[in-house]
């Protein structure tokens, strides 16, 4: 019984680990515009346009993915997109983006875990 119920917990923490990690499956080009309209208090109008300037990038991303491409080749895809949706977006809203695109980069820039960088001494 002791080790049923080990073997629960065990599979339990797992799963919750590999979800808090995302799984390892990208979001939805809808889901990050979603996740912009409640960081950002985007308007609807924002988000729909966001919306599809994201579509866009992730079916030229996903071609230059299909074509062997790297992370290289997709920065310039990654920097119009930054461009495109900071253009539609209020002053107040464009430097709270810049904030959140800093801190995702120092993130990654750390292994990409999803706690935020500590501080260097």
């Amino acid at each position: 019984m002791k080790k049923v119920l080990l073997m629960l917990c065990f599979i339990a923490g797992i799963t919750s680990l590999s979800k808090a990690q995302g799984g390892g499956q990208r979001r939805s080009p809808e889901e990050q515009a979603k996740n912009l309209q409640t960081q950002l208090k985007l308007t609807d109008d924002q988000t729909a346009k966001i919306t599809s300037i994201m579509q866009m990038q992730s079916t030229k991303m996903d071609s230059v993915r299909n074509a062997g491409g790297d992370r290289q080749a997709m920065m310039p895809i990654r920097q119009a997109m930054a461009a495109k949706v900071k253009a539609i977006l209020t002053p107040e809203q464009a430097t709270a983006y810049d904030k959140m695109q800093a801190d995702m980069r120092a993130r990654m820039q750390n292994g990409g875990g999803g706690a935020p960088p500590s501080p260097q001494k």
